[in-house]
């Protein structure tokens, strides 16, 4: 590293960060299963948030016959043998190194908020070694396990304001393009497994369409057809066509360097305020069959583990309650396996406490809250009831069983319409014309003024023109004609 290097990041770092430098692109959404969780924030970046999960798992203390500790230096011993995780992740590192302003500005970013980095760190620790893993397996560079810290802050409940779920922030499309199950009961994006599969399926695609990694990595967060105009452009101009010299949307141009940021973070981390505790070079979590239907919470406790902590290794399930038609597979740690499997032999308690119910005409949540002794809000969150989805007459709701001893239903309605996948949405882009508004746009478009705000990340009113709006819609509404810009 260049003397003008060091002496750069260490001014950027002690630098005020300057505006406009959000790491992270979603708004999380609180898990379900947290009941007295406040609202998800809507200023950015707010994946910062920690998923609530305890990594301080150590074993009992063992006695001697006179009651005093025995001091057991094996599993130190051990972790010293398998070595430390970020050690072998420095070593795969492979890319092109990137050294401009841009980088700089992010290093700072970071450096200045170690709180969020420790977290994130915190986060990553339970994934990170599968990740390392399945990189390596494909001979990708290392850089590709440190990509979640930039797409959603390692944190599987991410979501984005542009639809994107998930650690990879798979958009609906895309994550069904390349396998992930997206349920009213599951979402494959937020599952462990499946979602970095599906990331590194793709990412491979890109490469052996780009055949360079800066580029496969632009494509991963523009969109194949952005790069594939950039570099036409470039080329119809005889200019160079790397990702440095493409003309690229804002987002990706800050894209690499934001994860040449955490790269240089990883690489030397004298520059943290905080030391970089070693992860241990094994696996964190293994996986067990899971039963038909089981309730999240049952399973949570089975393993004898909190249900936050459950669900942050097994995020893709929305709903309290496992079903067939979601993924069997649940993860759990290492040494809660043989917990799981002989806690579930041995179990004699229903594995469900959930069933379903039919709102009759002119019912109202609050009464059925009221008799089935649950919170309005719960049984929103629940079912998914949101200022977009009204409940009407008829409609299968997810409710408690009612007493004990009662059996559950579900058996025979999981499947029924109430609880299948919500209708796709497509996206649309619109440019911003002179004269236009949002109450005008959002008229035309049969929206609302909200909620373009909340799709495009609007704080204000004002527009400019030639910006451009995402605009979403449901592919089973009739479509309104779109004014091109």
């Amino acid at each position: 590293m260049t003397l003008r290097m060091i002496l750069s990041r260490w001014l950027a770092a002690a630098a005020l960060v300057l505006p406009g430098a959000a790491l992270a692109d979603g708004a999380l959404l609180t898990p379900w299963i947290t009941v007295h969780a406040p609202p998800s924030p809507a200023v950015q970046p707010s994946a910062e948030e920690p998923i609530p999960v305890s990594t301080d798992l150590p074993p009992e203390a063992e006695v001697d016959d006179t009651g005093e500790q025995l001091v057991d230096s094996t599993p130190e011993e051990a972790e010293d043998d398998q070595g430390d995780l970020w050690d072998r992740i420095r070593a795969g590192f492979a890319m092109e190194e990137i050294d401009n302003t841009l980088v700089q500005r992010h290093e700072a970013w970071y450096l200045n908020r170690p709180d969020y980095v420790r977290r994130m760190i915190d986060r990553s620790r339970l994934y990170l070694f599968h990740i390392v893993e399945e990189v390596e397996k494909r001979g990708m560079p290392m850089e590709i396990a440190l990509l979640p810290m930039i797409e959603s802050a390692y944190n599987p409940s991410a979501n984005s304001h542009m639809r994107a779920a998930g650690m990879w922030q798979f958009i609906p499309s895309t994550g069904r393009n390349y396998g992930l199950q997206q349920t009213w009961w599951y979402d494959g994006r937020r599952d462990v497994l499946a979602a970095t599969r599906a990331a590194l399926d793709y990412l491979q695609f890109l490469h052996d369409s780009f055949g360079d990694w800066e580029l496969a990595l632009a494509a991963y967060n523009c969109g194949e057809g952005n790069v594939q105009r950039a570099i036409a452009k470039n080329r119809k101009s005889r200019k160079p066509t790397n990702y440095l010299s493409l003309k690229l949307p804002k987002e990706t141009r800050n894209y690499l360097p934001k994860l040449q940021a955490v790269k240089n973070i990883i690489a030397d981390p004298s520059l943290l305020r905080f030391e970089l505790e070693p992860i241990p070079n094994q696996p964190y979590f293994t996986i067990v069959e899971a039963p038909p239907h089981i309730d999240v919470a049952m399973a949570a406790k089975l393993a004898g583990m909190p249900v936050e902590e459950f669900l942050s290794l097994n995020p893709g399930h929305r709903r309290p309650v496992i079903t067939p038609i979601a993924n069997a597979q649940l993860l759990v740690p290492v040494d809660k396996a043989d917990l799981f499997q002989a806690n579930l032999e041995s179990n004699d308690e229903p594995l469900v406490s959930w069933q379903t119910y039919q709102l009759k005409k002119g019912e109202k949540l609050d009464k059925v809250a009221r008799d089935f002794d649950i919170s309005v809000q719960r049984l929103k969150e629940v079912n998914g009831l949101t200022a977009r989805k009204q409940v009407r007459s008829g409609q299968m709701l997810l409710v408690p069983l009612e007493g004990e001893g009662t059996d559950s239903n579900l058996d025979e309605t999981y499947k029924s319409p109430d609880f299948q996948a919500p209708a796709e949405e497509s996206r649309s882009v619109y440019r911003v014309k002179s004269g236009d508004t949002l109450s005008s746009i959002a008229r035309r478009h049969g929206t609302s003024v909200s909620q373009l705000k909340k799709w495009n990340g609007l704080r204000s009113d004002r527009l400019r023109v030639g910006q451009r709006l995402t605009i979403w819609r449901q592919a089973d509404k009739p479509r309104r004609a779109m004014a091109r810009g």
